[in-house]
């Protein structure tokens, strides 16, 4: 009974068998039983929201629950490793004191109000519209201008070159925007 007993302990198990203590005589019942986090967890690849590098991830989810993310091996730029900011991002989205509402103050206003996103995205865009109608110059000096310079837009770094080409089109030819630039040259 007491040699049963003695022979369970992994550093007993070692002496036993010689080993080196790096492989199953080292574990306990518990840790047999015990499975990565992202065991049966569905992987979906993406990008780091940060900053201009790119670096890709694994996010990997379960029934709708966002279970961990890593850095991707696969990716050419990161090579698997994520820095600080980028190894935090599980927390972005499942953080507790994460804000999930859209939160409004109006001008002057002391109180946060919480909006629906379409209301916002309404108000967004309404606004927007108001300052490029009410600011647009379609000429200065005898000069064809057609632009506005009251509204600029800052870009995401990860946006890729399709979308950066889309914005582009949209906001200077549609708006008339100059002011236009991106997070990943700052």
């Amino acid at each position: 009974m007491i040699k049963e007993f003695i022979t369970r302990w992994p550093v007993i198990k070692q002496i036993l068998n010689r080993a080196d203590g790096t492989g199953e005589e080292a574990w306990t019942e518990h840790t047999r039983q015990m499975r990565p986090k992202n065991d049966g967890a569905e992987v979906a690849h993406s990008v780091c929201p940060y900053c201009a590098v790119g670096c890709g991830q694994l996010v990997f989810h379960r029934g709708n629950k966002l279970i961990s993310i890593e850095g991707n091996p696969a990716s050419p730029q990161s090579r698997g490793r994520l820095c600080p900011k980028g190894a935090a991002s599980h927390e972005l989205t499942t953080h507790s004191k994460r804000l999930t509402k859209i939160r409004y103050r109006r001008p002057g206003g002391m109180d946060w109000e919480d909006l629906e996103l379409e209301k916002a995205m309404d108000m967004i865009a309404d606004r927007l519209w108001e300052s490029r109608n009410k600011n647009f110059s379609e000429e200065q000096d005898g000069q064809v201008l057609m632009q506005n310079k009251t509204v600029a837009h800052l870009g995401g770094a990860t946006l890729d070159n399709e979308e950066n080409y889309l914005i582009k089109k949209l906001f200077t030819a549609g708006l008339g925007m100059v002011c236009i630039s991106n997070q990943a040259r700052i």
